[in-house]
């Protein structure tokens, strides 16, 4: 019983030190947020997005990568657009998801860790029927798979 009372006590005394730090000016919100890629996810091309996330843009299909849409390829809705990719390369390092038809492509970006199983499940928003396309990294090249998913109304 002490040692839950204990780890109770830890976690509300560093809580509540976070706190105060944050609200006195000490922490910044951005020093709190992880780092993200904003000129990758702000990018207006596939191309530039990879080359900025990625340092190129040249990725080759491939049938190790599997990315799969809704069912039928058509989504109602385009605002909740379920995602899956697998893969059965070894040694994935990143995963990306790009949809061309979005005013901004690149959709998410996955960093996973060595021994990780690739595989993802998303959903993401889309604005017009397009190809989304289903990047992986492994071995310091990118390898990709696309399906055409159809809107019937736009969720961007």
């Amino acid at each position: 019983m002490d040692l839950k009372r204990r780890l109770f006590l830890k976690a509300t005394l560093a809580g509540s030190t976070i706190a105060v730090a944050a609200v006195a000016g000490l922490l910044k919100p951005q020093q709190l947020l992880a780092a993200w890629p904003e000129s990758a996810f702000t990018s207006k091309s596939v191309a530039d997005a990879l080359t900025a996330i990625g340092g190129k843009a040249d990725h080759s299909a491939s049938a190790s990568v599997t990315i799969t849409g809704p069912d039928g390829g058509i989504a109602q809705n385009g605002a909740i657009v379920p995602i899956t990719i697998s893969s059965s390369m070894e040694n994935v390092s990143r995963i990306f998801l790009v949809v061309d038809g979005n005013s901004f492509p690149l959709t998410a970006s996955y960093e996973l860790p060595a021994g990780t199983l690739p595989f993802i499940t998303a959903r993401i928003k889309m604005g017009k029927t397009s190809n989304v396309i289903a990047i992986c990294e492994a071995g310091g090249q990118l390898f990709s798979a696309s399906t055409e998913v159809k809107v019937v109304a736009g969720g961007c």
